[in-house]
């Protein structure tokens, strides 16, 4: 009798380690509010390593994509981000998956299933025209773009499932290896630092490595016959890529890069990158993008006056800092990098040219946010009104309006309260504790209430209320 007893309860504790082993399907998405479907759920990518040859003439790429994964869940199926290329194979740890792609979703089936913290490989092999996705928040076609004798990849919010397949969302940030193939004479600049440049005869090969977590958005990789300026000052490797007919104007445009990573290390932390530049692009971009280690740009930032384009170098640098190192949990946290590096720049004029740079400048803010700047433009109260429902404040920006400017300068006007409120010592304090804690990772609203609470010692959740969630903006403290 005992005998059977013990056969059972094996029995029985066999079949539960098979159904750990065959899991369950893992989320369609991360549950984002905004994107609820990008991403997928039940695992957590470490590493991509990106294949990519690129044929510049018929505008289209092969690739195979290597992706290191854990499964956080008993998982049994998974899914990827990949818009309109065409996959051939999967494997998993070098055996064939089933695999279903509709639109941008890659569904692949386990051929074993994982247990939770359990590793696999998946290697992808996939082809195609990439084909940009219009981001209805800035208006603009993102992801990989090919141009007339140029690629330039900005992929803000969903667009890097346009050329590779990918967990395209930020919160499952992972490192990332670059292998791009490229007609002779064309210049691969990407994230991180390039290990090394392979000459194939007819073709060159540029292999990158961003050894820090990245944010799938960020990742880029941009084409042309760059023009290569580089220099070490300060500790930090600059490397600019920038347009032949264009260079010499562009490396007077971003000559003062170098001290603005000094003023920002002093600030808020060390660089938290190996290396850090501009890339040009021949398009003439509306926006810039803090691409991880080396921001992007459109031609007309390289062509202006200078001083004219110190506020859009310093934004995208201290994105570095606050939206790549650190980014955020949720897309609806926007504010904590849109705010962070506005006020950035602020901080930067405040540096070069004074204290009174920073009161003028938030005095302007401040009239434009309550509507004076407009009564001087001799608007009605009814333009006016108008005007001011367009600026959303940051905690409650919406999927469509993303980028809404209320998220920019609302936003910064938050942090500026703040410091008034706690004063410089405990202000930039509070930035740096925030870096430091959650970086590499991410963070969210709370998160960063609850460390300037915590650094200050004060309870700040009636100002934060007020400036990131009230309808009207509130006063600045006084």
């Amino acid at each position: 009798m005992l005998k059977r007893w013990l056969i059972l309860i094996v029995l029985f504790v066999g079949v539960g380690v098979t159904y750990a082993q065959e899991g369950e399907p893992g989320a369609e998405g991360v549950g984002d509010p905004f994107y609820p479907l990008l991403g997928g759920g039940g695992y957590d990518v470490q590493h991509y390593t990106l294949e990519v040859n690129v044929d510049m003439q018929n505008q289209s790429i092969e690739g195979v994509a290597t992706i290191e994964i854990i499964a956080t869940q008993d998982l049994s199926a998974f899914n990827l981000d990949l818009w309109r290329l065409e996959v051939s194979s999967v494997t998993i740890d070098g055996s064939p998956a089933e695999f279903t792609h509709e639109r941008r979703e890659l569904n692949i089936t386990l051929p074993e299933g994982r247990s939770e913290g359990e590793t696999f490989t998946a290697i992808i092999t996939y082809g195609g025209e990439p084909s940009p996705i219009i981001e209805q928040s800035i208006g603009a076609m993102i992801g990989w773009n090919f141009g007339n004798g140029y690629v330039y990849t900005a992929s803000e919010t969903n667009g890097s499932a346009t050329w590779y397949p990918v967990n395209d969302h930020p919160s499952d940030k992972a490192t990332y290896t670059f292998i791009i193939t490229v007609p002779e004479p064309y210049v691969v600049a990407a994230n991180g630092v390039r290990e090394d440049t392979i000459d194939n005869g007819d073709t060159l090969t540029y292999v990158w490595e961003m050894a820090q977590p990245m944010a799938s958005y960020l990742a880029t990789v941009d084409i042309d016959t760059f023009v290569v300026n580089a220099y070490q000052e300060n500790g930090v490797v600059i490397q600019n890529f920038f347009p032949e007919r264009v260079a010499e104007s562009a490396e007077q445009v971003f000559a003062i890069q170098d001290e603005m990573v000094v003023y920002f290390s002093e600030i808020f932390g060390e660089y938290p990158f190996d290396e850090y530049g501009a890339i040009i692009t021949q398009a003439p971009l509306g926006f810039a993008l803090e691409t991880q280690t080396r921001s992007l740009f459109g031609l007309s930032v390289a062509t202006s006056d200078p001083g004219d384009a110190e506020e859009v170098i310093a934004h995208e640098l201290a994105h570095q800092w606050f939206g790549d190192a650190v980014s955020p949990e949720r897309w609806d946290d926007i504010w904590l990098n849109e705010g962070f590096a506005t006020y950035a720049s602020w901080l930067w004029f405040e540096h070069t040219q004074g204290a009174d740079a920073m009161t003028d400048i938030t005095a302007n803010i401040m009239d434009y946010l309550s509507g004076e700047y407009f009564r001087r433009e001799g608007a009605t109260e009814a333009q006016i009104e108008r005007e001011l429902a367009r600026i959303v404040a940051p905690g409650k920006v919406q999927g469509d309006d993303l980028f809404n400017g209320g998220v920019y300068v609302r936003g910064a006007m938050t942090l500026h309260a703040l410091r008034l409120t706690v004063g410089d010592d405990a202000f930039f304090e509070i930035l740096q504790t925030y870096y430091e804690t959650y970086q590499y990772g991410n963070a969210n609203t709370a998160d960063f209430v609850a460390v300037a609470e915590e650094v200050s010692g004060e309870e700040l959740s009636d100002l934060f209320d007020a400036w990131l969630y009230a309808e009207q903006t509130p006063d600045l403290p006084e």
